[in-house]
């Protein structure tokens, strides 16, 4: 879809990204898109640990959280996400 990932990080009640998408690809999309995607391989590559921690048909929340970094340095964002 266009996105570059350049920072990952988590904990146990959610995930830190730091992405860039482009300007044709809507925040909300991607996140679906996302969510959808690792929802589906998770559960198939790891079902049966996956099944004894969620019981409903979800994994991820409908929320997230944005920030906009404007001119930060890349560095520096990528050191508050580790």
């Amino acid at each position: 879809m266009g996105q570059q990932l350049f920072e990952l990080s988590g904990e146990s009640d959610h995930v830190h990204l730091l992405v860039a998408l482009p300007p044709n690809l809507g925040l909300s999309r991607f996140l679906n898109n996302l969510k959808t995607t690792s929802s589906r391989l998770l559960r198939r590559e790891f079902a049966t640990t996956v099944a004894r921690f969620y019981r409903k048909a979800v994994l991820w929340s409908r929320s997230y959280w944005v920030i906009r970094c404007g001119k930060a340095p890349l560095t520096v964002l990528k050191e508050d996400i580790e």
